[in-house]
């Protein structure tokens, strides 16, 4: 139990991320394998499952997240993830007249209409106003209970913004080196960490993770090894 509350500590005290490495350091594992093991079991605890969807005004966008690799570019990209990505515009209420609320990410298969809808159905509030580009998979949106705003790509500034950090931060802190398998665990700990980024007190995201850690169902090692894709 003192391990896990010291690997818990030592993520949370990471100011852009923990890697196995550092944890097998820290913790003075023999194991790569083993820290890597503990730090995919924590970042799964960092998503609660029942927590509040996105609500107000949403901005939503997909990316692909990948290296570079031969295939066609677009919303067609081959042997990239791709992304959706949800984004609580705050502006209008924001004392400054700018800000950014929480975000949801997550790996979805494709850019259809059904999948872009499964996805807002599931992390934002019925009735919230979406918006998003001219792109034919959002055409449904009004007919599913929301409010749908299309603006030109170049607009959605929150999004390439938020999606712009998401991606030096897989560069910065994990050199890129992130398998498609194991992509959502990094979602997972990048919004965690994102959705908690003006909090000055290291012990309330130590308590948080732990709260959340107790909370999460068991995970076979199975799962862990094979990753999981949404």
């Amino acid at each position: 139990m003192r391990l896990w509350f010291e690997a818990m500590w030592h993520i949370t005290n990471q100011k852009y991320g923990a890697n196995a490495l550092g944890l097998q350091r820290v913790l003075g594992f023999g194991s790569y394998h083993t820290a890597w093991q503990w730090l995919h079991r924590l970042r799964r605890a960092m998503v609660m499952h029942g927590r509040d969807n996105l609500s107000g005004t949403v901005e939503i966008d997909e990316t692909y997240i990948g290296g570079e690799r031969s295939g066609k570019r677009g919303r067609g990209a081959d042997n990239k993830a791709l992304v959706a990505v949800a984004f609580e515009d705050k502006s209008e209420t924001s004392t400054t007249g700018k800000g950014i609320g929480r975000i949801r990410l997550q790996l979805i298969p494709n850019a259809s209409g059904e999948s872009l809808n499964d996805f807002i159905k599931t992390h934002v509030n019925e009735g919230s106003c979406i918006r998003t580009d001219g792109w034919s998979g959002y055409h449904a949106v009004s007919t599913i209970g929301y409010e749908h705003v299309v603006v030109n790509s170049m607009d959605l500034k929150i999004a390439h913004l938020t999606i712009s950090l998401l991606k030096r931060w897989l560069l910065g802190t994990y050199q890129g080196a992130v398998s498609s398998a194991h992509l959502s665990y990094y979602l997972d700990e990048f919004t965690f960490r994102f959705n908690r980024r003006t909090s000055g007190s290291r012990g309330k995201l130590f308590y948080r993770l732990l709260q959340q850690s107790l909370l999460s169902d068991p995970v076979p090692n199975k799962e862990i090894v094979g990753g999981k894709r949404g």
